[in-house]
């Protein structure tokens, strides 16, 4: 039986100072294949411990991205030389962003930002490294952002049109921002190349206090037949050892579809 990969966000618990030995430690215990958005001085660590490197961030600045054509040189500067350092590494993923909209229009943010990724796009295929536009909400968390919205971020990979450029979606983030999880798996699943996972509201553990019901959105992106990772990015409230050991069992909840999806899954009739 083949379930979803599982990846731990380090920044989640370096905040806890929790030290990188101790999260490698719970990670290969409780079953967890990758650690993700972690230092580079982190990453032999990891890769003795015999587990991957999920994503690393693609670029400095979340705020001043490629919805602005000053930024496109030095971030195609940035960007190649990450997508050299991932090759080396065996990391498959790097983490981009969109930049604040700072007054741009939505439409026209969508075009620069989709001309700026094409300036990267096939030397990150070249080197089968996949670039991960990131939906943030910009209501709570990153005020102002432009990828905030599920549709932008597919009509941006839609431009770019490259098996490289896909979207990380974050399920938190998109929860604030319009909810209906799981009928925008079900319709946008072939544009998301990476999951986050954490509670709403908060951003903390998957659990019984939160508004999200993750075990039915686990099986909605394992029937899209996904084989990526989803990556734990909450902040525990309690024991973190424990947050994790629920939050790996409610994602290993279902096994990876080898069929076709569906017109509609099971859980919308």
């Amino acid at each position: 039986m083949n379930h979803i990969k599982q990846s731990i966000s380090w920044w989640c618990y370096a905040q806890r100072h929790m030290t990188i030995e101790q999260i490698v430690h719970l990670a290969k215990e409780i079953g967890y294949a990758a650690i993700e958005l972690v230092e580079q001085e982190y990453w032999q660590v990891i890769k003795d411990a015999g587990l991957e490197i999920a994503s690393i961030a693609g670029q400095a600045s979340i705020e001043e991205g490629f919805n602005r054509r000053e930024h496109h040189n030095h971030l195609e500067q940035e960007i190649r030389a990450k997508i050299a350092l991932a090759t080396q590494w065996g990391i498959p993923n790097l983490i981009i962003f969109s930049g604040n909209r700072a007054g741009l229009d939505d439409r026209m943010g969508a075009e620069i930002t989709a001309q700026g990724l094409k300036r990267v796009a096939y030397f990150a295929e070249d080197h089968g490294v996949t670039l991960l536009l990131e939906m943030l909400n910009s209501k709570v968390d990153h005020l102002d952002y432009q990828a905030d919205r599920t549709t932008w971020g597919v009509e941006v990979c839609q431009i770019v049109d490259s098996p490289a450029v896909k979207l990380l979606y974050d399920i938190y983030h998109m929860q604030v921002m319009e909810g209906d999880i799981i009928r925008t798996i079900h319709d946008y699943h072939p544009w998301f190349g990476h999951y986050h996972t954490a509670g709403n509201p908060g951003r903390h553990e998957l659990d019984e206090r939160q508004e999200l019901q993750y075990k039915p959105i686990i099986q909605a992106i394992a029937a899209t037949g996904y084989t990526g990772y989803i990556g734990q990015e909450f902040i525990p409230t309690g024991d973190p050892e424990v947050a994790l050991r629920q939050a790996f069992e409610v994602c290993n909840s279902y096994s990876i579809s080898t069929e076709s999806l569906p017109e509609k899954p099971a859980f919308y009739q």
